[in-house]
């Protein structure tokens, strides 16, 4: 089982998401974020569930969607970390 280790840029993320969502509706923005959270917890025991995400890094990214967001992450060798949560909408090129 990997440990799960959120960046403190994908803390910002879930943050940033939870604020937008929360200034019409704070009990929507609540569950996207658990759910978010709780979608990457799949993690701990399938860290290579999600597809791999063409990077010119040697670190192999890998993304995980939940709704019309995108778990980034990174598989180490005992843990995983969350490397950011993205909408859709943006284009993650420019953020990894």
């Amino acid at each position: 089982m990997a440990e799960i280790r959120w960046t403190f840029e994908a803390e910002l993320w879930l943050k940033d998401i939870y604020d937008y969502i929360a200034l019409d509706n704070p009990r929507a923005a609540e569950q996207v974020v658990d759910g978010i959270y709780d979608t990457a917890q799949i993690l701990k025991d399938h860290p290579e569930i999600g597809h791999k995400y063409q990077t010119p890094e040697k670190e192999e990214v890998r993304i995980l969607q939940y709704g019309h967001y995108r778990i980034t992450y990174a598989v180490l060798q005992d843990r995983v970390d969350i490397l950011g949560v993205f909408h859709g909408a943006l284009d993650i090129d420019k953020y990894l």
